[in-house]
């Protein structure tokens, strides 16, 4: 499952396709949404808030979470070079 913490706006910019959109701030009041036995890999931006999120969902009892190092923007310049960077 991959989470996109990011803030709508930048959700309006580019998106991974398939991803779940909770933005940073709403997470912890929205746990009930996640699946604790996913393997749940969260991203933002360049990777900082994603890693503060992974930590809490770990925290949380969410065992199988992964934080997108680099965050999209790394994504879109390693992986999918089609993706608009912003």
């Amino acid at each position: 499952m991959l989470l996109d913490v990011r803030e709508p706006e930048e959700v309006a910019v580019v998106r991974l396709p398939g991803s779940l959109h909770i933005p940073m701030g709403e997470v912890f009041s929205r746990l009930h949404e996640l699946d604790r036995g996913a393997h749940i890999v969260v991203y933002c931006h360049h990777g900082i808030r994603s890693a503060a999120i992974a930590a809490l969902l770990q925290e949380h009892g969410f065992e199988h979470v992964s934080n997108l190092a680099g965050g999209i923007d790394a994504w879109s310049q390693a992986v999918d070079p089609s993706l608009p960077r912003y």
